[in-house]
């Protein structure tokens, strides 16, 4: 399942019970998730009034606090990364950061007791760490996520990927881009990534 497909799949979640708040995390990777969780809820609480667009200014600042997002569209375009100009890299950072944004914004849109459930047992995995959470309905139904994490140039843990029911989102993003990436090259796929984001803030 791909990050659309999960978040989807969790802002659909109908639910009762108050929410609770996340595991304390201690780990600064874990404390990096945390943040981003409860910005989640506290958009999700006031998406109705806020519209996409006010979601989509809401989060942006989350997602670019908690994400890398040019080591996460470099891992997304693949080999082919290499050859595309400095410009079109560029470009493409902030087409796939804006997808990832509007991704959020649009699926996550309402609030009905849903709440987050953070492992504080953070795993290594060389020089990252993996930081698991659940997002937990009143009828015991979960969406787990997995966070890999790594120490970013401005000295903070920030996710590098994302993988829901052990499947790699950024394996999926490559899969989906190649075909365009091989065809028209990074302009087509710049227009391609922001034709995504469009749809979902329509």
């Amino acid at each position: 399942m791909s990050l659309k497909s999960a978040v989807l799949a969790a802002a659909l979640i109908g639910a009762a019970v108050p929410a609770a708040a996340v595991a304390q995390a201690s780990d600064p990777a874990a404390a990096q998730i945390d943040a981003f969780d409860n910005s989640l809820l506290q958009v999700m609480k006031q998406g109705r009034s806020l519209g996409v667009q006010g979601r989509y200014r809401e989060l942006q600042p989350a997602v670019e606090r908690a994400f890398d997002m040019p080591t996460m569209t470099r891992f997304a375009v693949g080999p082919k990364w290499a050859t595309v100009s400095p410009a079109d890299q560029a470009a493409l950072i902030k087409a796939f950061t804006r997808y990832s944004v509007a991704t959020y914004a649009k699926n996550f849109d309402s609030y009905d007791g849903e709440k987050f459930v953070l492992d504080p047992n953070v795993q290594s995995r060389g020089p990252d760490k993996l930081v698991h959470t659940q997002l937990v309905s009143p009828h015991d139904k979960t969406h787990d996520f997995a966070y890999r994490m790594r120490l970013a140039s401005d000295g903070r843990w920030k996710v590098i990927d994302v993988y829901s029911d052990a499947i790699s989102e950024l394996a999926t993003s490559r899969s989906d881009y190649a075909s365009t990436m091989n065809s028209g090259g990074a302009p087509a796929l710049i227009q391609k990534i922001n034709a995504l984001a469009d749809k979902q803030l329509r």
